[in-house]
């Protein structure tokens, strides 16, 4: 089993966690929907759009460190509703359990490029570090951090870089786009196995309800998906309850709570890649990491 180890999560946080029947572990690349899911298997579990506590609460992210893991355990041992768990952890990472299902969402890589630009932008990084400090200590930065460069100042510099980053996936999974496309192939990978669910955002924007129904008949959820229970998991609706809604909103490492649900829309790179050259540059990029069916149902 791979480890995954960045500034803010570390998969090994898994090691000894004591899986229940029907955990769910929504196991995502940064920026590809995660939230979003957490947010419809919110609804989908508890049937109404009055959830008992924070979604960040309700589905914590077991691996980030700025949570001492004792208390996250703590959390998920004491609740007594069916569970949900966050993960950036690719699932050669996770330990496999067949009373799990493990769910991942796709997106466009372009998209995904975009909005970790902006998810860069409204972190508040003394905020997070100091809450790192605490919960597991700031001695390793220097080395996880040795390779760090200094953002460009304009977007289509910092989009290129992402794109065509040379950093392997192993151990850090949100590095770049081979980062996104490894996590995702490693559920493609395992697709047919019947406690493996992939989502893709562009088919959630395209018919939220049905994609919710039908992911609840996965989960073998009785539930009516109601137009209410549709609305709540909208992007404008999260952004107008960012505060329960987002993640690490009891924390708050955020800058602007409702700039994390930043666009929501698919399509945001026709705004960088404008030319045949650019469009030529990036099939060299993702030429190297994804081809065939694969290939295409990530870019649906």
């Amino acid at each position: 089993m791979e480890r995954y180890k960045n500034m803010v999560l570390d998969s090994s946080r898994f090691g000894g966690f004591a899986f229940r029947e029907g955990d769910i572990v929504i196991s995502t690349p940064a920026k590809c929907g995660t939230t979003w899911t957490q947010n419809i298997v919110a609804l989908l579990i508890f049937g109404t759009t009055d959830l008992p506590k924070p979604v960040d609460l309700l589905s914590p992210w077991l691996e980030m460190t700025t949570r001492p893991l004792d208390e996250v355990k703590a959390d998920l041992e004491a609740q007594t509703h069916r569970r949900f768990i966050k993960s950036h952890t690719p699932l050669d990472g996770l330990p496999r359990d067949d009373r799990v299902t493990y769910i991942t969402v796709g997106r466009d890589p372009r998209d995904v490029a975009l909005s970790w630009d902006n998810h860069m932008a409204n972190v508040n990084f003394p905020v997070m570090l100091e809450l790192r400090e605490r919960a597991v200590g700031n001695d390793d930065l220097a080395e996880l951090m040795a390779d760090f460069q200094p953002p460009a100042p304009d977007v289509e510099t910092r989009f290129w870089a992402w794109i065509e980053s040379d950093a392997p996936p192993v151990p850090d999974p949100i590095a770049g786009l081979g980062g996104v496309v490894h996590h995702l192939k490693t559920f493609w990978n395992e697709r047919d196995e019947p406690n493996i669910v992939m989502l893709h955002y562009g088919q959630l924007k395209a018919d939220l309800a049905g994609e919710m129904s039908k992911l609840a008949k996965r989960l073998d959820l009785d539930v009516d998906v109601t137009p209410e229970l549709v609305k709540a998991a909208t992007f404008d609706e999260m952004r107008k309850n960012a505060a329960t809604v987002g993640p690490n909103q009891t924390e708050n490492i955020w800058l602007d709570r409702e700039r994390f649900f930043h666009k929501g829309t698919s399509g945001q790179w026709h705004d960088v890649i404008k030319t045949d050259e650019d469009e030529a540059r990036y099939d060299a990029a993702i030429g190297k990491y994804a081809e065939g069916e694969f290939r295409t149902w990530l870019h649906q």
